[in-house]
């Protein structure tokens, strides 16, 4: 198991979150041969530290079990993996990054990673309520959205804006409850 458990976590540690580590960690090659410590939350739905010892680099995620979810899982794993690129560009001095630091960068390149970790609507990404309330309706598309955010990153260092804006126009757009506009055919009865 490439997953090493603190104590507490041990304590809370199941067959459904070991299914869930190993699936999300399936969609992070650049994860593979790494062991990450796995710890318990309560305060927040999970977080990500990379620490360095010496030359070796650890890496910690903590997980709230109670609430947890592909995408938080998918999301703390994006983190880490953030870390390790800012690694090795210290070690080399080399470009920039291909996955930027920072919170809302983390839910855009998670969702655009895997429609596995998009069963839960991402935290920092700003998403008008209808959208939030009613995720699994939009999910897919969304992700789409990220995909080509990342994208347009190459010539718009504002594209996160641009995403955002594009979520808006996206629900806006579409119907509500899916059945609106639809003329339904209704037989009728002449029976009177």
């Amino acid at each position: 198991m490439p997953f090493v458990l603190t104590s507490k976590m041990e304590k809370r540690f199941n067959r459904r979150v070991l299914a869930m580590l190993e699936r999300s960690l399936s969609r992070f090659p650049e994860l593979q041969e790494r062991t990450i410590t796995v710890g318990l939350t309560r305060k927040n739905l999970g977080s990500a530290v990379l620490m360095r010892k010496a030359s070796e680099i650890k890496l910690t995620i903590r997980l709230n079990v109670r609430k947890l979810s592909y995408q938080t899982i998918g999301h703390e794993f994006m983190h880490l993996s953030q870390g390790l690129a800012r690694e090795r560009i210290a070690l080399r001095r080399g470009r920039a990054t291909k996955i930027p630091s920072g919170e809302k960068q983390c839910d855009v390149w998670t969702l655009a990673r895997s429609q596995l970790f998009c069963d839960d609507p991402p935290t920092y990404l700003r998403l008008p309520k209808e959208a939030r309330d009613n995720w699994s309706r939009y999910a897919r598309l969304i992700r789409s959205l990220c995909i080509a955010a990342i994208i347009r990153r190459e010539t718009n260092r504002f594209y996160i804006r641009w995403l955002e804006t594009e979520i808006r126009r996206l629900v806006n757009r579409r119907p509500a409850s899916g059945g609106e506009g639809i003329q339904l055919s209704l037989p009728l009865d002449t029976g009177i």
